[in-house]
């Protein structure tokens, strides 16, 4: 009595699929998929991380722009 048999879990079945249909079924396990591939690779990416040393931040000189000749001469 605790275990179904294999005709429980049939009539169990068709009527999901009456409830539900076959495409509502097949998108909602689409939408599953997509999550657990989100899931391991956001996994992957803090591995990734956590792996990398962390980088020092270059410091670059700002680049001086000069006036021209003509420039001088229109503000003077």
């Amino acid at each position: 009595m605790g275990s179904f048999s294999i005709w429980h879990w049939l009539i169990v079945l068709v009527i999901v699929l009456l409830l539900f249909g076959k495409g509502k079924i097949s998108d909602v396990m689409g939408d599953v998929a997509k999550g657990v591939k989100s899931f391991k690779k956001g996994l992957s990416d803090e591995d990734e991380t956590a792996s990398r040393p962390a980088s020092s931040i270059d410091h670059k000189s700002a680049d001086v722009v000069t006036p021209t000749t003509d420039e001088k001469t229109r503000t003077s």
